[in-house]
């Protein structure tokens, strides 16, 4: 399925992760500095949604998701949420157990 809205992210590149890369990583980003910050000072709003894709000739790269509910999505979507991180000053969490992570 092809969007002809792509918007790829300037100075944000996506490739897939070393074939000897653990399983546990799942892409390998490389910034560059002056063009991300350039980009995003164009950009509005707080938060910036992105996904990353694989083209169809294999490339990855990151395109930005500019979905946004509809008045009709939004009661359900309050509904569906994840819950709200831990905000405890002593113990903050992101929704991870430590043994899920890595290291």
């Amino acid at each position: 399925m092809s969007n002809d809205n792509t918007q790829f992210i300037d100075g944000l590149i996506v490739k897939a992760p070393n074939e000897r890369a653990p399983d546990y990583v799942k892409a390998k980003l490389s910034i560059k500095r002056v063009e991300l910050i350039a980009w995003l000072q164009q950009q509005e709003g707080d938060w910036i949604n992105a996904d990353v894709k694989v083209s169809q000739s294999g490339k990855w790269y990151a395109a930005v998701d500019n979905w946004k509910p509809s008045s009709q999505d939004k009661p359900q979507q309050r509904q569906e949420r994840a819950p709200e991180p831990s905000r405890d000053r002593d113990h903050i969490t992101d929704g991870f157990e430590d043994s899920e992570i890595p290291f």
